[in-house]
């Protein structure tokens, strides 16, 4: 009878759902994203800035807001640079990790590394901000009464976007679309009329313009007013956020991951930079001010619905809470991109190689959990300041565009003369880093003092913290490949293993297996030192006492292994290489030897499941392995290690399994 799953298990199946089964064929297909899909969750973050980002390009101009037709279409000339260097590096990254592989590959891997903190941050922002900007929003509608529960609101937002992530992340899109196209709809609807209804003004409308150009030049002179535009637009720079979500999250969606990035990528640009140039021709053609605690769009939606009696109410209160809808539906990026960043610099050793690992329901729970702890915090220590995360989101993503951009210049200079994109790429990419560079020198100039100062500060603390990482995986790596040194020395001492120091054993010896024999099983993670000291211990401590060895080796799948099945085959095809070099080291010593294998997200569970029919088989089974013992044991190196070892102890102990552990000085 099977036993009924406990209440942390049937909880946990209820909120995050049940467990994923990594041997279906099917499900690489099952939970990757098609383009639609991959725009509404990497492309919200940025369709939402145009909630904000015109807006603050059209204020900056103060009374010349005729020059706001020049700013939208910088904006719209950035979208595109933007988005059509993305899709370049889409190309030459087919595997992902957009801005910080870029900058690791094409410059240096420490660059690569403050562009991947600087995202890093970004995205803790992102969810922040997005989050409160959408409390902010939807508390416009309510009483002001209600105002004290605002900040708790914001807190149960975060909260619920970590649960949906959890779950995985289709479910978490496919919930938010209803959301992202009623967005879309209204949206399109008031710039389509808004824009619509002046066609017959054009004419007036170029000539009061051109007028305007005139006079301010005469009242500010040329370079002024192009400093004026250059102003606003650096200050608009938050509509360019989000565009660089899709190659951070390539793993995610459907094959062929390449076409679909650049469709998505597509999408992205033109959704927009139509939204952005519609809301800046729209505030000027309706003449739209500034009125205390309303947002600009918002006048907007006001103004062109102005004359639709009932129905136009109900245009504007559907169309502003699609805006706050669409706010945290942006924090979505923060979820699915940041724990994907975070997984690539742990692979790279430059973050505890845990965020990395996946759960059951094969996401990056411990990224999730981490992003989402860092916005919470954010949330409380900033009290959900609108006002001061702008300030504090504005700088990193630049910082990581101005990476990329350097580095695809780098690419171009040095790719083959004969190349046929050469020419563009380089144009392309020289104007991306120039337009790039001047808005991170300009907001960082004009916010230091307001709060931008704090996440240059944060950033570098993060960056600091992951060179110590990175240093101290390299020093005890370095320490591992010493072990690797016993390998070749145990290959040509053929007497080893044999429990017969003094004559050698024949390499051509049958192998006969006795169950009822004495049997070590002994857990590896791949042909190295750390597996072969294991051996030798064994040798040593019980030398002539077990004639059958079962080695098992669980093949971790993590984020880089979880992006399509050809990966997992290399996985499985690899653990048998090692598997095989372990068996016919033991045979070739005339004692028996096997291996056996599995993969999934957690080792602990996999030796679990293992271990029964190990012991079914070899009733004298004793389990081992190899743990590396540090010369001090740091809360620092408990958080960069998993000592699995010792988890796999705990759960064999309470099932009356015997499993020794050979301490490793390194």
């Amino acid at each position: 009878m099977q036993n009924k799953p406990s209440l942390g298990r049937r909880a946990k199946n209820l909120f995050l759902g049940k467990s994923l089964n990594l041997g279906d064929k099917s499900i690489f297909h099952n939970l990757s994203l098609v383009a639609f899909f991959a725009w509404v969750g990497l492309g919200s973050d940025g369709l939402s800035s145009s909630c904000y980002g015109p807006a603050e390009a059209y204020l900056a101009l103060g009374e010349h807001t005729f020059l706001a037709i020049f700013v939208g279409l910088a904006a719209v000339l950035t979208i595109f640079v933007i988005s059509a260097s993305y899709s370049q590096i889409i190309e030459l990254f087919p595997s992902g990790g957009g801005g910080y592989v870029v900058a690791s590959k094409l410059l240096n891997p420490t660059l690569g590394m403050v562009s991947g903190c600087a995202l890093i941050v970004d995205y803790a922002l992102t969810i922040t901000l997005s989050v409160a900007s959408g409390a902010d929003a939807l508390f416009s509608f309510l009483p002001p009464a209600w105002e004290p529960y605002k900040l708790a609101s914001a807190v149960f937002g975060v909260l619920l976007l970590i649960v949906l992530n959890l779950r995985g992340v289709k479910e978490s899109v496919t919930v938010l679309v209803p959301i992202f196209l009623v967005f879309i709809a209204t949206h399109a609807l008031a710039i389509v009329y808004g824009l619509g209804s002046h066609l017959g003004n054009l004419p007036a409308v170029i000539a009061r313009t051109s007028a305007d150009v005139g006079a301010a030049q005469s009242q500010l002179g040329l370079m002024g007013m192009v400093l004026l535009v250059l102003r606003a637009y650096s200050m608009g720079a938050g509509t360019f956020t989000g565009i660089e979500a899709v190659s951070n999250g390539l793993a995610v969606l459907r094959e062929p991951k390449v076409q679909t990035g650049k469709r998505t990528m597509t999408y992205m640009a033109v959704s927009l930079s139509v939204t952005v140039l519609g809301l800046t021709l729209a505030f000027l053609l309706y003449d739209v001010a500034e009125i205390k605690g309303k947002t600009l769009n918002a006048v907007l939606f006001g103004a062109i619905a102005q004359g639709w009696g009932a129905p136009g109410q109900v245009f504007v209160l559907v169309t502003l809470i699609s805006e706050a809808a669409i706010l945290f539906v942006a924090a979505q990026t923060g979820f699915l991109d940041g724990p994907r960043v975070l997984a690539n610099m742990a692979m790279d050793r430059w973050f505890p190689t845990r965020f990395a690992m996946l759960s059951d329901r094969l996401v990056t729970q411990k990224g999730i959990l981490l992003m989402g702890g860092a916005a919470l915090a954010l949330m409380v220590l900033t009290h959900g300041s609108v006002e001061l995360l702008i300030v504090l989101y504005s700088i990193n993503v630049f910082i990581t565009f101005v990476l990329s951009q350097l580095g695809m210049v780098r690419h171009w200079f040095q790719a083959d003369k004969n190349e046929p994109h050469r020419k563009k790429g380089l144009a392309l990419n020289g104007l991306g880093l120039i337009l790039c560079s001047f808005i991170l020198v300009t907001v960082t100039a004009i916010k230091f003092d307001e709060g931008g100062w704090a996440t240059l500060l944060v950033t570098g603390a993060v960056a600091a913290l992951a060179l110590t990482i990175r240093r101290h995986y390299d020093k005890t790596w370095g320490m591992l490949k010493k072990l690797d040194e016993l390998i070749p020395v145990a290959e040509a001492d053929t007497r080893f293993l044999s429990g017969e120091e003094s004559r050698e054993p024949s390499a051509t010896a049958e192998a006969v297996c006795d169950p009822n024999a004495k049997t070590a099983v002994v857990l590896v993670n791949g042909y190295n030192g750390l597996g072969m000291h294991t051996l030798l211990s064994i040798h040593r401590l019980f030398s002539g006492e077990f004639k059958n060895f079962v080695f098992v080796q669980v093949g971790m799948v993590d984020a880089g292994v979880f992006k399509g099945a050809e990966e997992m085959e290399h996985l499985k095809t690899h653990i048998q290489a090692d598997l095989d070099r372990y068996v016919n080291f033991v045979r070739s010593r005339g004692l028996y030897a096997e291996g056996v294998s599995s993969v999934g997200v957690d080792v602990v569970e996999e030796v679990v499941k293992l271990t029964p029919e190990i012991r079914r088989r070899f009733p004298k089974a004793i389990f081992f392995g190899g743990q590396l013992v540090f010369q001090s044991d740091t809360a620092f190196t408990r958080m960069l290690h998993n000592y699995i070892v010792f988890a796999v102890q705990r759960q064999l102990y309470r099932e009356g399994v015997a499993f020794v552990i050979m301490p490793i000085r390194v």
